[in-house]
């Protein structure tokens, strides 16, 4: 696709087309942090926390939890297109891949923090 095919689709519908996308990645992503988190504390067992469960009320609770911030993650993914305003690029194109690239990356990686936080504490500090 050359630069002037892409400036043919306007900023808006460039980043609504993905839209879907980085909605399917994050409910992907949540899915599996939550299972990365139910195995650490399978595993971790009295290591990390004895009291530490995993009941139908702490995963709807969490579930609930991370619909808000897959909320918080929407009203960021509009930070790509604004700046696309603000800054102007000279190379649209490659300002889209980049910026939709390494946001929809560090969305998708962000929940996997609780685990892997979890899990170093475990491993660091046992109870």
């Amino acid at each position: 696709m050359n630069v002037s095919s892409v400036e043919m689709v306007s900023k808006d519908e460039w980043w609504n087309r993905r839209r879907l996308r980085y909605n399917i990645g994050l409910v992907i992503a949540g899915i599996l942090a939550f299972g990365c988190y139910a195995m650490v504390i399978d595993l971790g067992g009295d290591r990390c926390d004895p009291d530490a469960e995993i009941t139908v009320f702490t995963t709807l609770f969490q579930g609930v939890g991370y619909l808000f911030m897959m909320l918080i993650a929407n009203l960021c993914y509009g930070l790509g297109p604004m700046l696309e305003s603000r800054i102007q690029p000279i190379n649209i194109e490659k300002y889209r891949r980049i910026a939709f690239g390494s946001g929809f990356c560090f969305s998708v990686l962000l929940p996997f923090s609780i685990p892997v936080v979890l899990a170093c504490l475990c491993l660091i500090r046992p109870t």
